[in-house]
């Protein structure tokens, strides 16, 4: 697989197959991702990683829980504009047809995006927690970080999915795992593990905007 190839082919895995993930395996590709860019060399990033018992208790603890009050942070900013809403209900459309749920069957869009909070059934979530004495260009770090142990994890043949949405329950999280609600962020949780490829979940067609929308070259002969 070329670099390119790991590129392309990574994408949000939301079905595993019912195998371990070795945690050496997990070790090394973490040991690679230290070196992911880093203004000053801050290296904001700070993470959990959970698996077997432990991971199926919080996963209960969140199920149980009603969401935080007030939110760990805003998800989706106020008055976001409406290309950014129809790329994201597109994405979500085709999620949703792919596993058979209508699109306008609320209640089973509401439980399905309570998977979220089983992790998919990965083997391993990954949690992740950034100093709040960090300020945005440090949260670009961390997103850099992610980025590159996805895309690592995918050069492995495994899978991950970025989940946010676990941030209703970012005290429960760091009460759980033992990290400082006073000193620390809760930013997201990544399910880890061997992808079932012949889930449709994991196989419906991706889009993106095209370059032009999003890049424009000034000065080039």
């Amino acid at each position: 697989m070329t670099f390119t190839d790991t590129i392309a082919g990574r994408r949000s895995i939301r079905a595993y197959l019912d195998k371990p993930v070795d945690k050496a395996l997990l070790e090394g590709l973490l040991g690679k991702a230290q070196f992911s860019p880093s203004g000053y060399n801050f290296q904001p990033w700070e993470a959990v990683v959970l698996s077997g018992e432990p991971m199926q208790e919080l996963s209960a603890r969140m199920k149980a829980a009603s969401p935080q009050e007030p939110a760990e942070y805003q998800l989706v900013p106020k008055g976001i504009g409406d290309r950014y809403k129809a790329r994201r209900d597109e994405t979500v459309g085709r999620r949703m047809d792919a596993v058979g749920i209508a699109r306008d069957d609320e209640a089973g869009r509401a439980a399905f995006q309570q998977r979220n909070f089983e992790f998919y059934g990965a083997p391993a979530v990954l949690l992740t927690f950034i100093p709040r004495e960090m300020g945005p260009p440090q949260w670009s770090d961390v997103g850099m970080w992610l980025q590159t142990l996805m895309l690592l994890l995918h050069g492995e043949g495994l899978g991950s999915c970025a989940l946010e949405s676990l941030f209703v329950h970012g005290r429960l999280i760091k009460d759980f795992v033992g990290v400082s609600d006073g000193t620390h962020l809760f930013f997201c949780g990544m399910a880890i593990g061997w992808p079932d490829l012949d889930a449709p979940v994991n196989r419906f067609e991706r889009t993106r905007a095209p370059l032009s929308e999003v890049v424009r070259f000034d000065g080039f002969a």
